[in-house]
Formats: structure tokens, C-alpha cells, sequence
């Protein structure tokens, strides 16, 4: 089960960063970071400071996936989850109290087999939860998607719940306690794979991203403690899109940096939207979908070549690209706004040699 650290770190200062990073990522300029300060960023009017974080980071590793499925046989897989909520940064010097599974956004990757059976525990340990959590899988035949049977309060269960996989495809799950969407904006949801009996087509790496949304009692790139905002929520106006739980911290400039890939491979992208509002316009900037399948779908005839495809609240999709050429591949919401001013980007760094048959850039 993944570990929690408790590392400190120093805030920065982030005024003017949010809109700065995006705006020259999709014009095709590398972003400037914005340079550290001596002290931790001062809350403007309105905000309390940045709290104290109780992680360096939330956003899940997007490499971080279990390996394919290779066998052709059912077997049984006991998962534990368990609900984790921490304070963390959104942005260098705005923090936030997310809500997550083991610790991360989205929570955890699931990869098994059509067929196969899943032995869950699920626990809401009450040193690190204030409120009730249950798990719904879109994977589940059953009331509420096992949602009922894992509702716990904290210090609770632990629940535990079988289900057999009988349906393949690449499926949310997700908190479903009456405040739903305020968990799910505040990181509770993740990805199931369920591979069909035959298997997916091999490619050389896959990534993990989930993208969703955070409203708050602050601007995006105001500096202090947000607080979670349950009438923007309704009015559907975030104040933040985010791509694994931060703002551009998949970018060259930010957190983490990018992910990397290699002139020639093949890449498959699982993509979660968990919401709990908004329906992103998915797009590579500099490349395509060459095979894409909608709406978890694994088993209908993918599309091919897509270059924007709107993805639902509530549902993962996977799409597969060929990289011919070197260069950064912008994940985005093409709803631009998104990402000019909400955080909504990641990059994956496709590195090797140039190839101008395809793009020549120098001429």
C-alpha cells in the first residue's frame, strides 16, 4: 500500500505563475518559472495563509501503471485502498485539503483481466479522515457499484467487497457519499482496467493522467489556503482544472517535469475525467490520436486519427499516438481557458533524433 511522506517544503511564491506557464505552453514557447522566495508566499486579503502540507505532493506518477496482463486464466487479486486526506499544494504557495485514495490523484491504477475476480478492502483510517468514503466501480455489477457496501465513516471496517470483472474496458471509480462531487473535485477517483480476454495491443510505454476540477473560495494563483466551495461547485465555475491534482506540475517548469518517451515508439494514454462537472475536449497538441477508444470502450472498433475528443464526466478513455518526431506533446482540455488559466496541462518530452521527412523546422 502506497506510504505517505511527511517532508516539508518551502512554499514559493506563484502570483501571475498560473496563466503565464499555460499561455506559453500553447503557443509553443517554454514557460519561465517563476523564481523562489526567501519566505513563504503571503495570503492575499481574503485568504488565510498556506497551511502547512502534509505532503510534497499529491499528483500520481503517470508512469506508475501495473505491467499488462499476461495470463489467460481467472484469477482472484485482493486490493486494498484506503482514503487519505492531506494537505497539499495546488500551486507553489496555494494549498488545499484534497481528499484522496492512497494518497494520490487520481488514486491507484487497477489492471486485471476480464474474467478475473477483485477481493477489495477498503479502510478510512480516522488519523488521517474527518469524513465518511465509499468506493463506486464502474466495473462493478452491483447496488451503487459496491459504493454501498464500502461506506464507512472513519475509524470504521474495514468493508470488504468481491466482485467478479465481467465486463472488459478502462472504467472510473470514484467517493459516492451525498457529497459526491465536493470529494470527487477534491481527488477521489482513479481507474480500473479490466484488459479483454485477448489482451490490448502491445505499445512500447503507457501514462496515467486524471483530469478534474477544484472549486474554491480563492482565484486561481491567489496565494494562501483555499477552502472548498460548495456554491461555485453548483454554479459549475471552477476555480481550477487540474491534471493529477496540481496545476501544470507536469510541465517542463513544473513539480515534476514531464514524462519522456522516444522518436519511434508507440504510447498508450489512460485518461480519467473524473469531474465532477465538466466534459473536456481532450487533445495532443503536435500530435493525434491514431487509435483512440471512446468512452472505455476495448472491444468496439476504436477510432482512428482523432485529434480532439470530448470525454464525459465519470468516464477514462485510452488513446494510443506515434511519435515520428522529437519534440514536447501537450495533453490538454481544449477548452483552452482550461489550460491559459485553470492548470490544465501535462507534457510528455519525446526525445531523440529529428526526422524532416515528416517536420523539418529549419529551413
Amino acid at each position: 500500500m502506497t506510504q505517505i511522506t511527511t517532508n516539508r517544503r518551502t512554499f514559493i511564491q506563484a502570483a501571475g505563475a498560473t496563466g503565464a506557464i499555460a499561455i506559453a505552453g500553447c503557443l509553443g514557447q517554454e514557460p519561465s518559472a517563476t523564481e523562489p522566495a526567501d519566505e513563504p508566499a503571503e495570503a492575499d486579503e481574503g485568504l488565510a495563509p498556506a497551511a502547512e502540507v502534509d505532503v510534497d505532493a499529491v499528483a500520481a506518477d503517470p508512469t506508475a501503471i501495473p505491467p499488462p496482463v499476461d495470463w489467460d486464466e481467472p484469477r482472484t487479486h485482493e486490493i486494498t485502498l484506503e482514503s487519505i486526506e492531506v494537505t497539499a499544494e495546488i500551486e507553489p504557495g496555494v494549498t488545499i485539503d484534497f481528499m484522496t485514495y492512497e494518497g494520490q490523484i487520481p488514486g491507484p491504477m487497477i489492471r486485471v483481466r476480464e474474467g478475473d475476480t477483485i477481493d477489495l478492502t477498503f479502510e478510512v483510517p480516522d488519523d488521517h479522515n474527518r469524513d465518511a468514503h465509499n468506493v463506486d466501480f464502474h466495473a462493478v455489477y452491483g447496488p451503487g457499484g459496491g459504493a454501498e457496501a464500502t461506506t464507512l465513516a472513519p475509524g470504521d471496517g474495514p468493508a470488504r467487497l468481491r466482485f467478479e470483472t465481467r465486463y472488459p474496458g478502462v472504467h472510473i471509480y470514484h467517493c459516492a457519499v451525498p457529497n459526491m462531487d465536493q470529494h470527487i473535485s477534491l481527488g477521489m477517483f482513479g481507474a480500473i482496467l479490466v484488459e479483454p480476454k485477448d489482451g490490448l495491443p502491445e505499445v512500447d510505454r503507457e501514462f496515467y493522467f486524471g483530469q478534474h476540477e477544484v472549486y474554491t473560495n480563492g482565484e486561481a494563483g491567489e496565494a494562501g489556503h483555499h477552502i472548498y466551495d460548495f456554491e461555485a461547485t453548483a454554479d459549475e465555475d471552477p476555480t481550477y482544472v487540474l491534471m493529477n491534482g496540481e496545476a501544470y506540475g507536469l510541465t517542463p517548469d513544473g513539480q515534476h517535469g514531464p514524462v519522456h518517451a522516444e522518436v519511434g515508439e508507440t504510447v498508450r494514454v489512460y485518461f480519467a475525467n473524473g469531474g465532477p462537472n465538466l466534459t473536456s475536449a481532450l487533445h495532443p497538441i503536435g500530435n493525434v490520436w491514431s487509435t483512440f477508444y471512446r468512452d472505455g470502450d476495448l472491444v468496439s472498433d476504436p477510432g482512428r486519427y482523432v485529434e480532439t475528443a470530448p470525454v464525459a464526466p465519470g468516464t477514462v478513455v485510452a488513446g494510443e499516438m506515434e511519435l515520428p518526431v522529437p519534440g514536447p506533446i501537450k495533453i490538454v482540455d481544449h477548452a483552452l481557458s482550461r489550460v491559459a488559466r485553470k492548470g490544465m496541462m501535462a507534457v510528455i518530452d519525446v526525445e531523440g533524433e529529428a526526422n524532416p521527412d515528416v517536420y523539418d523546422d529549419d529551413l
